[in-house]
């Protein structure tokens, strides 16, 4: 029994980890209903008014990425994208406010229209009416969009994770793809291009289970599973790229001064500085969310404290106190030598403790150097004195020895000025007689684990 409850706190955990999901699952047929939201379509409505809306046109928005949706066995004959951009784009464009879309997709069948619609006047004027007024002319546009969805990358991203025990077991996967759109602005009074906007949107994939399977007694199984899959729909992702591009190629109009808002221009320099900072944030960040920080100088002085174990002769191995001042001189994004003072305690308990200092000399790698967070190792060389007489604990600087240190760690940068480190280190001292101790040919060793700031600066 206690098993059978086992196995129902595990599904439950599964369930409610996913259960905005779980518990929307479709069981009737629904009515149409309005399309939904994207992420980026309250950004076009909540843009204030055009001081005069634009005449566009929209030839083609097309699927230029010319893939087929992918399956287990190959791929079929339908598109990965929707081949529908053209009317995303004029509903967006709509939405906005800040253009007046015009018919030129299908423009063939406009103009048949017109023939008709224009022989049929010239019939009723020579017939019936001689002051039947004329067809009035088409607009024509100032601006044509072009562009197109440029790229689909699938599988940018996978992973998961998953646990089984005594036959309870659950797992956990997502998969990420990536829509990638090029939208520009062309003038048709002398076809210069006037600006070009690049976005991309990735497309989220999920799927949780949870399963049961074991003899619960003599010929009885008890086996149950369940689990749900979420997949972000593509029409969806490419609405919300499109928009998000109409959204970026209005407020670079703005910056460049091809048009307004009604507000005049206090309401424009506080729309490109929302624009302008969100761009900044949004190209500081790489592929997978990996945010970039531009380093303000090369040189850094650096505090931190922490902890201090020690791995010698004795069996009492307690942790110490750590400070540390050092600076660091940076030569280009991945390499800096690194020079620093630490004092420390190594504490052995009753058998023996003192206060130590050394000065170390490192040469340190960094191997994301421009992420935000910074994973680094480092190695290098130095001198290790004790500091204290261990009798009466007054000053007494004991025999340097040296010895040689590695570690690693990980920073992360608050801003280009200020980062915060997390690091650990092992140190090999060339001598047995660190604690006063001499037991086999074994040498003394010890750990630092620390915490502290770089303040980074130029000189």
């Amino acid at each position: 029994m206690r098993i059978f409850y086992k196995a129902i706190l595990l599904l439950g955990i599964f369930l409610f980890s996913s259960c905005a999901a779980y518990f929307n699952q479709p069981m009737f047929q629904e009515p149409s209903r309005t399309g939904e939201f994207s992420k980026s379509t309250r950004l076009l409505l909540d843009l204030p008014p055009a001081a005069e809306p634009v005449e566009v046109g929209v030839y083609n928005f097309s699927d230029q990425t010319g893939q087929y949706k992918a399956v287990e066995n190959g791929s079929t004959f339908s598109t990965a994208v929707s081949q529908g951009g053209t009317t995303m784009l004029i509903k967006a464009l709509e939405d906005s406010g800040w253009f007046i879309p015009l018919e030129r997709e299908n423009f063939n069948n406009l103009s048949t229209e017109r023939n008709i619609i224009r022989n049929t006047k010239q019939e009723y004027i020579k017939n019936l009416n001689p002051n039947e007024p004329p067809l009035p002319p088409l607009l024509y546009a100032g601006l044509l969009l072009e562009g197109g969805v440029v790229s689909y990358d699938t599988n940018i991203i996978t992973g998961g994770m998953g646990a089984r025990y005594f036959g309870l077991g659950g797992s956990a996967k997502y998969r990420q793809d990536r829509i990638t759109i090029y939208l520009r602005a062309v003038s048709t009074s002398n076809g210069e291009i006037l600006k070009t906007v690049y976005v991309s949107k990735t497309i989220l994939s999920q799927a949780i289970d949870a399963s049961f399977f074991r003899f619960v007694k003599f010929q009885r199984l008890l086996e149950a599973e369940t689990g749900v899959t979420q997949n972000e729909p593509v029409q969806l992702a490419m609405k919300d790229a499109i928009e998000k591009a109409v959204h970026d190629l209005i407020i670079e109009g703005i910056q460049k001064q091809f048009w307004s808002s009604q507000g005049g221009k206090e309401v424009n320099d506080q729309l490109v500085a929302d624009y302008l900072a969100e761009k900044e944030k949004d190209e500081s960040t790489l592929l997978l969310d990996r945010l970039q920080v531009g380093r303000e100088g090369l040189n850094s002085l650096g505090i931190s404290g922490g902890g201090n174990l020690p791995d010698n002769d004795y069996s009492t191995q307690n942790l110490g106190f750590l400070g540390r001042l050092e600076y660091q001189r940076h030569f280009g994004r991945f390499f800096n030598v690194n020079l620093n003072t630490s004092v420390f305690k190594i504490d052995n308990g009753v058998q023996y403790d003192n206060i130590f200092g050394s000065l170390d000399l490192n040469g340190q790698f960094a191997l994301l150097p421009n992420d935000k967070l910074t994973p680094f190792i480092y190695a290098g060389s130095g001198v290790i004195m004790s500091v204290l007489d261990p009798v009466d604990n007054s000053l007494d600087f004991g025999e340097p020895f040296f010895k040689v240190q590695y570690g690693l760690g990980v920073e992360y940068f608050i801003s280009n000025k200020i980062g915060v480190k997390l690091y650990g280190e092992h140190n090999l001292v060339f001598t047995d007689k660190l604690e006063k101790a001499v037991n086999g040919k074994r040498n003394d060793y010890y750990y630092n684990i620390g915490l502290g700031l770089n303040y980074y600066f130029k000189l």
